[in-house]
């Protein structure tokens, strides 16, 4: 069982305001993000005697992860985090429509909306239609838009390897697979792909094993 585990909760005498930083080790740009005071008494529960640990320790590290690097992107290009959303999204993926956006990142569509509109005003996103259906927009990322991800990705890139550190290599490996797996599994198989190997749908799985 994966709660099993629980680390021991560091009792040593904080400093000053109840927490202490721990010597850091910097790491590219990431090590000056991630926030290293001492495990308090409530998140040590909260994480490691919690029915659900496996989603509060999830949801956790998201948090971890996600709070100072959109904090970060605020101030440096004034974007709040679901705009930099639709930017990363169309980085990965151009030619995608908001509500396609919306429906991966679980952000509201109204909310979606606005983002959309104000990138596109500031010419970071483009919008174009078809010829088959023109009530769909597709949004596709400008020069700028593009820069502003291309400045961006490194500090993303750099944060989540800071917290990966711990791990080995093989490490990383196992726990991107298994999380592949458990990830994975909350989708339904297309009937219709019987033909699709096992190593093409499953590529992380079928690479680093089940």
């Amino acid at each position: 069982m994966i709660n099993n585990y629980t680390p021991e909760l560091d009792t040593t005498t904080p400093v000053a305001n109840g927490t202490a930083q721990a010597d850091i080790i910097p790491f590219g740009t990431g090590c000056d993000l991630l926030s290293r005071d001492r495990l308090d008494a409530f998140t040590h529960t909260r994480l490691w005697k919690n029915p659900c640990g496996f989603a509060a320790r999830f949801n956790y590290l998201a948090l971890r992860y996600n709070q100072p690097l959109y904090s970060w992107v605020e101030q440096e290009f004034g974007l709040s985090r679901v705009e930099f959303v639709v930017i990363y999204s169309l980085a990965l993926m151009n030619g995608v429509t908001a509500s396609e956006i919306a429906s991966s990142t679980a952000f509201p569509k109204n909310t979606l909306s606005r983002a959309v509109n104000r990138l596109s005003k500031l010419g970071y996103i483009a919008r174009s239609t078809q010829a088959m259906d023109r009530r769909m927009q597709y949004l596709s990322l400008t020069p700028f838009g593009q820069a502003i991800y291309d400045a961006a990705l490194p500090r993303f890139v750099a944060f989540e390897q800071e917290m990966l550190a711990p791990l080995s290599l093989v490490e990383q490996e196992t726990l991107n697979a298994l999380m592949a797996k458990v990830m994975l599994a909350m989708f339904a198989e297309d009937k219709q792909d019987n033909h699709v190997s096992e190593q093409e749908r499953h590529p992380i799985i079928a690479k680093h094993g089940a």
